[in-house]
């Protein structure tokens, strides 16, 4: 099927789609040409190709009737391999190459995009792919400050698209039971829950400044971030460890964790936070902390004693302990999930007035009363890439849309712990105003300065 053919019949579908269900399903998809009904293909492009951006691409491919169709990096080194692995060595149509987010979504042949880049683009590349009329899948964290978080939340509300949040677990069976068992009261009143990310982590090292790697548009990598010269510690994959583009490893691996905690707590935003920790045993180029201790307090009207809730966040870099049983069986998908490898222990920990509760990535398990008997169970993966894909066949931006306000709220509390943390002190949250109380220093770090034109709007 030529180019022309595949036009002609997204527009027969569109027109069709139009004439059965009215006006304001034509209206649905912002100003992109490129609709996807149920029947017709969806054309993906990656933003950020490195690193999960590979997984995007395998995963959106091996779907059907999706095709990969454009890919965008600043580093243009990436590109030949990428195309050969993922397309021409499986007999694929080569994807429309980009550098520039922006020339990407002038695309009008896009319908869909994924953004894999570091986090300090999530959330602009995010507001303007959905300004662009794109349907948007914004890895973790959807943002690198709490303004951003904001921001992006409003454009999922304005415009019609599909807007989907990067925390996967959300997809999974295993969160879904778990989260639906707790909220039953299967544990009673659930009072404390725990996020555990415990990924061995070595130093970094220092690296120097240095020319930009020819093929690599470094002034675009940077974007909203200050203008600093190029150093391999501010680049590949580093970056997590650097303020001004990552947000330290609570950011990072800790985003899913912190997304369960909250969730099996049933909470949104604290009305305190205290922080402390540091970076431990390595003189490096790291400025985020590698050992990090983050505590929240939440009102709960309808519990016991000081009517509270409390979440727990624990970082560790290095030598520690498996927490609970649940950890020690042995490191295989099928019993503990797949980030327990390496000497990882990544998962959360509830606790309530009947029992506790283990879970990682496929399986949870509960222990019961004071003899701490071995009680229900859940388990469960899925695929986040199918449910945004589906999400955008179905056409309910309204209610898929309420998913990528948990993860603001999610990101949210990894932020302000963070502010805790480099602020040395607890902070007092006001949950319905969204911002600290007389604390003027610390509302100043709910955002950041921007460097043209690589701007968040504040009016979205």
């Amino acid at each position: 099927m030529g180019k022309d053919d595949r036009l002609t019949r997204r527009r027969f579908v569109k027109q069709s789609a139009g004439a059965t269900l009215g006006g304001a399903a034509a209206g649905l998809w912002g100003t992109s040409s490129a609709w996807a009904g149920a029947n017709d293909r969806v054309r993906v492009a990656v933003i950020g190709i490195r690193g999960m951006g590979q997984s995007h691409i395998s995963n959106y491919a091996a779907l059907k009737n999706v095709e990969v169709a454009a890919l965008c990096d600043v580093d243009e080194n990436l590109f030949a391999e990428r195309v050969k692995k993922h397309f021409t060595d499986k007999g694929r149509r080569e994807p429309k190459l980009y550098t520039d987010v922006r020339k990407l979504l002038e695309d009008k042949d896009i319908d869909a995009v994924a953004v894999v880049t570091p986090n300090h683009w999530h959330s602009l590349a995010a507001i303007w792919a959905i300004q662009a009329g794109k349907h948007v899948s914004v890895e973790k964290p959807c943002c690198h400050n709490f303004f951003e978080g904001q921001q992006l939340v409003k454009a999922a509300k304005k415009y019609k698209v599909i807007v989907q949040d990067g925390a996967e677990q959300r997809s999974n069976p295993c969160a879904q039971s778990m989260a639906k068992f707790l909220a039953d009261g299967g544990l009673g009143e659930v009072y404390l829950a725990k996020g555990l990310c415990y990924k061995w982590r070595k130093t970094i090292g220092h690296t120097p400044d240095e020319p930009v790697p020819a093929g690599v548009n470094y002034d675009l990598w940077l974007g909203p971030a200050p203008k600093r010269p190029f150093s391999r510690n501010r680049f590949h994959y580093n970056w997590h460890w650097n303020w001004d583009y990552g947000n330290g490893d609570m950011g990072n691996q800790g985003a899913h964790e912190m997304d369960v905690a909250r969730w099996g707590l049933g909470v949104k935003l604290p009305t305190r936070v205290c922080a402390m920790g540091g970076h431990f045993m390595f003189d490096d180029d790291q400025n985020t902390p590698n050992t990090l201790m983050a505590v929240y307090e939440f009102g709960n009207e309808k519990g016991g004693g000081d009517k509270k809730k409390i979440l727990q966040f624990e970082t560790r870099h290095w030598i520690s302990n498996r927490e609970d049983g649940m950890w020690m069986t042995g490191n295989t998908d099928e019993k503990t999930g797949y980030m327990i490898s390496a000497g990882n222990t990544v998962g959360n920990l509830f606790y309530g007035s009947k029992g506790y509760m283990a879970k990682s990535v496929s399986k949870w398990q509960t222990y019961m009363g004071q003899k701490r008997q071995p009680g229900p169970t859940g388990s469960g993966l899925a695929n986040h890439y199918q449910n945004y894909i589906n999400a955008i066949r179905q056409a309910d931006p309204v209610e898929f849309n309420k998913s990528i306000e948990e993860g603001f709220y999610s990101c949210a509390l990894i932020h302000l712990g963070n502010i805790s943390y480099r602020l040395g002190r607890s902070l007092d949250f006001d949950p319905a105003r969204q911002r600290f109380i007389n604390d003027d220093e610390a509302n100043a770090m709910l955002r950041r300065d921007y460097r043209k034109p690589f701007v968040v709007p504040e009016k979205v």
